[in-house]
């Protein structure tokens, strides 16, 4: 599925006025303050709604070891223990899917390309369910099936590029049609499992997180995703150039001075270690990487310097919400994300593929 050609030949079309001197920080400094915002919003809100004062009065107490009375204790562990890890590693995932996105797209050359294309989520998802099902890596205790998830994407990762690579390097169509023949031939692998498992509960468990799901979230778990997300962003940032003249192809990469093949390589590296440790935290969340992306192209334009700085305000904030609904529509019950992504993804791709000229950035 090869995107036309023109996937960046009009880079700053639908720039409007963030192309205008100081109007990019104004944009970022506006989604800065409604993530702030939503976050908060989302730690007090829940079965047990927390008041906005309170809200902040036990976030500022956890960080800066103030006391609070002893009636307020269960309010202060919902707030500060549950809450608001998942809602700052939903910010991490939602900020490294959509930079993701919008990397890979580029990157292949292909503007249906989201941050699973190229095998990593079902490669994660196999390894999650060997140490689920059968007790693989049992000695890491909690953080096994994340363990494993990330070998499983890692593994899925090098198979791809190993298959992909051939004389002439690696190219983009290579590189997804190989991704999308080895999600299925790990998709395959992860059915047989399940089906064979002797425990139909942990077989839930694993369908559940393989639609993704913010759960299991800890301040342990946190700090590695960031490290990776915020380090991978910023890896992709110092590549904006080369993905923007990569997207005209490989011949005028090389005429412009741009080494597409060593660059497809280093981003193909720094792309997967960034969604192996994502799926690891929280299972395969559809659309988020795939509609994100085009819709920051619609408001900003393509060029890939301003694209990777706003794109990840915009994953971060629309994930906020989505897990808020979540864990709160049918409550106490909680729906797995990658339905609620696919409900608000699908229309919204529906549509922007019916807009009249958008094609992959343009207007």
């Amino acid at each position: 599925m090869p995107a036309r050609p023109e996937a960046s030949a009009t880079p700053n079309r639908g720039a409007g006025w963030a192309a205008r001197p100081g109007g990019l920080a104004a944009i970022v400094i506006g989604l800065c303050a409604v993530l702030i915002v939503s976050a908060l919003a989302a730690i007090g809100l829940g079965s047990a709604v927390v008041p906005p004062g309170d809200t902040v009065r036990y976030l500022w107490s956890a960080v800066t070891g103030a006391t609070i009375t002893a009636d307020e204790v269960t309010r202060y562990q919902i707030i500060w223990q549950i809450r608001a890890p998942r809602v700052l590693l939903a910010v991490v995932v939602g900020a490294g899917l959509a930079a993701v996105g919008a990397a890979i797209q580029s990157l292949v050359r292909n503007s249906l390309a989201d941050p699973y294309i190229l095998g990593v989520s079902s490669g994660a998802s196999v390894g999650a369910v060997t140490v689920s099902l059968f007790g693989a890596l049992s000695g890491l205790g909690i953080y096994a099936v994340s363990v494993g998830a990330f070998l499983g994407a890692i593994g899925a990762t090098i198979l791809v590029y190993a298959i992909a690579h051939g004389r002439g390097g690696v190219s983009p169509l290579r590189l997804v049609l190989t991704g999308v023949a080895v999600s299925f031939g790990f998709q395959a692998v992860m059915s047989v499992m399940i089906y064979f498992a002797p425990n139909s509960e942990a077989t839930g468990t694993v369908l559940f997180w393989t639609m993704g799901s913010f759960g299991a979230a800890t301040w342990g778990s946190l700090p590695i995703a960031a490290v990776f997300v915020i380090a991978g962003i910023a890896l992709l940032r110092r590549y904006g150039r080369s993905l923007d003249v990569m997207s005209f192809g490989d011949e005028t990469a090389a005429s412009l001075g741009i080494d597409a093949t060593r660059n497809r390589k280093a981003l193909f590296v720094v792309t997967a270690l960034m969604t192996g440790a994502m799926v690891a935290v929280s299972g395969a969340i559809g659309f988020v990487g795939l509609v994100i992306p085009h819709i920051t192209r619609m408001l900003i334009g393509a060029t890939h310097a301003r694209l990777l700085l706003v794109t990840p305000f915009i994953g971060a904030i629309l994930m906020v919400w989505v897990d808020l609904l979540a864990r709160t529509l049918v409550a106490p019950r909680e729906l797995p994300l990658g339905v609620l992504t696919a409900i608000i993804g699908v229309p919204v791709f529906i549509i922007l593929m019916r807009r009249n000229g958008y094609v992959f950035g343009e207007r």
